[in-house]
């Protein structure tokens, strides 16, 4: 059994709202709060 894993998170504001960057699985999402942005 492994532990849990952790990731890394860049968040950059944008016009509207926030985009979250993780680079270890090269994914984005982006939300209208920071908090959203993080969760997705």
């Amino acid at each position: 059994m492994t532990g849990p894993v952790r990731l890394t998170a860049i968040i950059e504001r944008e016009d509207d709202g926030y985009v979250a960057l993780c680079p270890e699985l090269d994914v984005a999402s982006q939300a209208q709060k920071v908090e959203e942005a993080r969760a997705n």
